[in-house]
């Protein structure tokens, strides 16, 4: 959905792109793939719990004990959520929605009725806790969110051999150890802990009820790794964009390891890339991080302030840059942006207002598209001007060289108004809708404030505006030195005007090595009218009477058609030392790549 018109045009000349992860690359569909809780690992299939490693020989699908490490890892998942079932489907957020089938698959409800206060996730924290009052002056925190930032906060360790331990150098690094096995499987990592209290300091005015006071000494209970598998349309739109020129940076808030996983299966991150988390962007100054940013190609564990860094950094190296982003924090980022383009699903009413773009499917594969899209009307914009222009050079200098050489005017002016309304305008509206060159998305984005008339546009409209018009003017001095009346004379002229300039709206379609091979049944229906519109004028007694135009027998329409085909083959000339050239530089290329 496109908020800001210009940002069509700006697309096509874009050269980085800046995506989420999640939902936009993968699909989005989280499910529970693994957990590990009470020195236990275990595989979740839907509906069953398969214990793979750990102590002891619990059997695939064996009822889950109460009080162990892995029914009070879903417990806490299941309490410390805001999801909901809705009949057979949940709702809310992918992430907890994955969580609480998993608990429900165990038979724990989500028993919201004792939360007393939530603590809730932001990009920042990167967790989620709620505090709830048990039996009692008991109080319970439970809380879930990033493994390394959880671990941090917590002391304790719980095992269903030796119940509640402190949590050691050796444990920490067993934990990590399995972070990092999870993580480079393409899961994504999340952690549940909890924390009991006897009773708050000043919590009847809420002092003691602080984010820092209670979120700490927790009881580190179980990890979770939660698959979102990638979109099929992703990996073909990925190396669509490398073929474009454009370069695709993944960024994401998930751990290290499994953006790395996900972006070496999308082949985003190639050899000689970088992955920079967040803490690493904050140890880089922005000189340091301009220089080093051309080679980053997975950013991890970032912050919406990152973004904003990430993309004024991309800028001051000249890029044109594309951002994607859902959150309210993410506003800022989005509108610095050249591209600013917000989820339609999923994103914030304040980031589709910051937005030039909005994607109704949340889809990477949609963002390429409307690149191909942005190109494609540019290119079509090129050739509507080449066609409208060259026309009229040449029927301004139809005019012109009749003159200088002491001929009589070659048109009269209904002749000329009915060529610019009827004959004229048609093929041009079509030429808007014709379909992009195969070749279009092969090529690299323009560079940041070409104009339309780049890339010697002025050139070959002049020269072709030039030929069209000597081609007119001899045909009709020819006519007049073969003692040919002046209306006839002029009719010829018209016919060659015209039919010049429809032979000339097929070679407006291609520039370049860009020569679309689609049919484009608009300008074939285009042109067809302005033949018949051209036949009726000459034709028709009365019309004829009206322009002044006379009969043409069919030798005529002979010499006609010939002479308008002529300025196209000496187009087709001066094009070949650039041709040539661009042979040239490929076989140079393939040759210095090993291609044969």
């Amino acid at each position: 959905i496109v908020r800001r018109l210009p940002a069509v045009e700006t697309l096509g000349s874009a050269t980085v792109i800046c995506s989420d992860k999640t939902g936009t690359l993968t699909e989005n569909r989280m499910s529970v793939n693994r957990i590990f809780a009470g020195d236990s690992l275990y595989h979740f299939t839907g509906s069953r719990f398969q214990q793979k490693e750990g102590p002891g020989s619990a059997p695939p699908g064996s009822s889950l004990p109460r009080g162990g490490a892995l029914h009070l890892s879903l417990s806490i998942a299941a309490r410390c959520n805001n999801a909901y079932r809705d009949g057979t489907a949940y709702r809310g957020d992918p992430t907890e929605a994955a969580l609480l089938e998993a608990a429900a698959a165990a038979g724990i409800a989500p028993e919201r009725q004792l939360r007393e206060r939530e603590y809730p996730f932001s990009s920042e924290r990167k967790m989620m806790s709620v505090l709830q009052r048990g039996r009692g002056r008991k109080w319970q925190l439970l809380l879930k969110g990033a493994p390394e930032i959880v671990l941090e906060r917590c002391r304790y360790y719980r095992s269903d051999r030796t119940g509640v331990v402190p949590l050691t150098a050796a444990r920490r690094k067993e934990l990590l150890a399995q972070l990092e096995t999870m993580a480079g499987l393409a899961l994504r990592p999340l952690a549940v802990a909890y924390r009991e209290f006897t009773g708050l300091p000043s919590a009847g005015d809420g002092a003691g009820l602080a984010e820092e006071a209670v979120e700490r000494e927790l009881i580190w209970v179980g990890l979770f790794g939660l698959e979102d598998p990638p979109r099929a349309e992703a990996l073909p739109a990925i190396r669509l964009c490398r073929r474009a020129g454009i370069k695709v940076v993944m960024i994401t808030g998930d751990h290290r390891a499994t953006a790395e996983a996900i972006a070496c299966r999308l082949e985003i991150l190639r050899p000689g890339g970088r992955v920079l988390t967040g803490a690493e962007l904050n140890a880089l100054d922005d000189r340091r991080l301009q220089q080093l940013i051309g080679r980053v190609q997975v950013f991890a564990r970032v912050s919406p302030f990152h973004k904003l860094r990430i993309v004024r950094a991309f800028k001051r190296r000249g890029e044109v840059v594309a951002m994607t982003g859902d959150g309210i924090n993410d506003a800022p980022a989005v509108k610095e942006s050249d591209i600013g383009i917000a989820m339609g699903r999923t994103g914030t009413d304040v980031t589709r207002e910051a937005a030039s773009l909005v994607l109704a499917d949340d889809n990477f594969s949609t963002i390429v598209a409307a690149v191909e899209e942005g190109r494609t009307i540019y290119s079509n914009i090129r050739k509507f001007i080449r066609f409208m222009l060259g026309c009229n050079t040449g029927e301004v200098l139809t005019m012109i060289l009749a003159v200088l050489c002491g001929l009589p005017l070659p048109l009269r002016p209904i002749q000329i108004l009915w060529i610019n309304l009827v004959t004229d305008g048609l093929p041009a509206l079509a030429l808007g809708a014709d379909p992009p060159a195969e070749e279009l998305m092969e090529s690299r984005p323009r560079r940041r404030g070409e104009g339309l008339f780049s890339r010697g546009l002025w050139g070959k409209l002049l020269l072709r505006g030039i030929l069209i018009g000597a081609v007119t003017v001899t045909l009709f001095g020819l006519a007049l030195a073969a003692g040919e009346p002046l209306g006839k004379a002029r009719t010829i002229a018209f016919a060659a005007l015209i039919t010049a300039q429809l032979v000339y709206v097929y070679d407006c379609r291609s520039e370049g090595s860009h020569r679309s091979s689609r049919r484009n049944l608009y300008l074939d229906a285009a042109v067809l009218s302005s033949v018949l519109l051209m036949m009726i004028v000459i034709y028709l007694p009365f019309l004829s009477v009206f322009f002044g135009t006379a009969v043409l027998t069919a030798g005529e329409w002979a010499v006609v058609c010939a002479a308008a085909f002529l300025p196209a083959l000496v187009d087709r000339v001066a094009e070949l030392p650039g041709r040539f050239r661009r042979f040239s530089r490929q076989k140079s290329a393939n040759r210095s790549a090993g291609a044969p």
